[in-house]
Formats: structure tokens, C-alpha cells, sequence
């Protein structure tokens, strides 16, 4: 920020990542938040994925400090059990996202009740579903209590996994589990992960996506549905090391022929 200062440009927005889709980490949110105030920048804490864990105490540390944040956005549609699609977003500054998508043309102007609140005023879109009833549905049907469980349950689940993968020499954690996802490859060989992935797909039973960290493609686990059971992961675990078997044991893929 201090570089673009100097090279004539103005910082305005400064986005926060708490718990990434793709591996989970977790950006410094305090000193981010203190460097954005000496520039007067806007934050927006991006907390799609992971934000649901902070109905956690023990994950509160991940938030802290957000009262200072401008914004903040939690999709429950990937890890509260709310159908897509449900994205909530807060902010302390509703007025400056009125300023920014408030259009008047004749055929939008309603009757200016004070009471009234025209979501076409906060965002791009003009129209939307009504999303929030079946977040509003979740909420009431497990309460507060019965969600803890639930993720407290999904985080442990996964971190079984991961010490069952960092047990077997033939794999390695592509990034640390903090919370429900995993991600893994084959120490070897890049083409194993990738026949592996879609093998697993390919059964039916398991669906698993892959991601890339560092340069290197990796397979990704996520466990965010309130049916999963343990049972589930460990018949998961016992695919993947079977297949895993059959990998090790065939010989390596002939060179692809030169195009001519």
C-alpha cells in the first residue's frame, strides 16, 4: 500500500481472507486491519467458506477484530446445510452501498416510505430470489446448539483423516486442517493425485475435487453435509488406500508419442 502511495494511487480496499474455499488459511486480521486504517481503506473480510466455524467459541480468534471491519461475507450454502445458493453479507456502512447502486429512472421510484428497504439499492442486481428463508429455516430447525455439534463433528472428522493420511508414507497434507477440508497428494508423482481423484469420482460413492497449492495440483476433501458420518470417512479412507495399492503397483505411463 505504502508502494502505490508513491506511485501516485490511492488504496481503497483491502480484502481479508478467514478461511479460504480452496485450503482454508486464515489471514493476520488485526494487523491487516491496522495497516488499512493508516490509508483509510475500506476491509471486507472474506470468510465464505470458513465464517460458519465461528459459531465456535474455540474459532473465535479467527474473527477477531472484525468489529472494525467494514464488511464481512459468509455463504451458509457451503457449510451451514442451506441449499444454493445463500450468501449473507454485513456492513457497518449500508449508506455507502446505497450511494454507490442507487439508480432513480421513473420506472424504479416507489412511494419513499422511510420504512421501506429496496434491496436493489445495495447491489448490482436489480431482482433476486428470496434467500433468506431457508437460511432462516436452518437456524430455527437445529438451533445454535445442534450447529456447534454438527461442525464441531465435520473438524473432527477431518482432522481423523488427515492423521490417517500423515501416517502413510505415500501421501502428504498439502496444507494444514484447521477446519473441515483436507487437502493431499502422493509424495511421487502428480499423475497418481490425479488418477486417484478421478477414480474416487468414478466409483459413485465419494465425490471429491482437487485444487492447486504452490504450483502443484493436490485432491480436496471437504466435509460440509450434515449426513456425513464417520462411518462415511472411514469407508472413504479405505477407497483411497486401495486405490492407492493398485497406483503403487502399476508401472509408470508410457511417454506420450511426438505430434507429427
Amino acid at each position: 500500500m505504502e508502494a502505490d502511495v508513491a506511485a501516485g494511487f490511492t488504496p481503497c480496499c483491502v480484502v481479508v481472507s478467514v478461511g479460504t474455499t480452496s485450503t482454508t488459511s486464515v489471514d493476520p486480521l488485526e494487523p491487516i486491519l491496522d495497516i488499512a486504517a493508516l490509508h483509510n481503506a475500506w476491509v471486507h473480510i472474506d470468510s465464505a467458506y470458513a465464517g460458519a466455524a465461528a459459531i465456535l467459541p474455540e474459532f473465535a480468534w479467527m474473527l477477531k477484530g472484525n468489529e472494525r471491519a467494514h464488511s464481512l461475507v459468509i455463504n451458509p450454502h457451503k457449510w451451514l446445510f442451506t441449499p444454493m445458493d445463500c450468501s449473507v453479507f454485513y456492513t457497518r456502512y449500508p449508506e455507502v452501498l446505497r450511494r454507490t447502486f442507487t439508480i432513480t429512472p421513473e420506472f424504479l421510484k416507489t412511494t419513499g416510505d422511510p420504512r421501506e428497504v429496496s434491496l436493489m439499492d445495495y447491489g448490482v442486481a436489480l431482482g433476486r430470489r428470496f434467500r433468506s428463508l431457508k437460511l432462516w429455516y436452518v437456524l430455527r430447525y437445529f438451533g445454535r446448539e445442534k450447529l456447534q455439534e454438527l461442525i464441531r463433528g465435520h473438524i473432527a472428522m477431518a482432522q481423523q483423516l488427515a492423521r490417517w493420511i500423515g501416517g502413510d508414507d505415500r501421501f502428504e497434507l498439502a496444507a494444514p486442517v484447521p477446519f473441515s477440508s483436507v487437502c493431499f497428494r502422493f509424495r511421487d508423482s502428480e499423475e497418481k493425485t490425479r488418477a486417484l481423484v478421478a477414480g474416487l469420482n468414478a466409483t459413485g460413492a465419494f465425490f471429491i475435487s482437487q485444487t492447486i497449492l504452490r504450483g502443484r495440483y493436490a485432491a480436496r476433501i471437504a466435509i460440509g453435509n450434515q449426513a456425513t458420518s464417520m462411518e462415511d470417512v472411514t469407508a472413504l479412507w479405505t477407497e483411497i488406500t486401495k486405490m492407492a495399492d493398485g497406483l503403487s503397483s502399476a508401472p509408470p505411463s508410457s511417454a506420450r508419442p511426438h505430434a507429427v
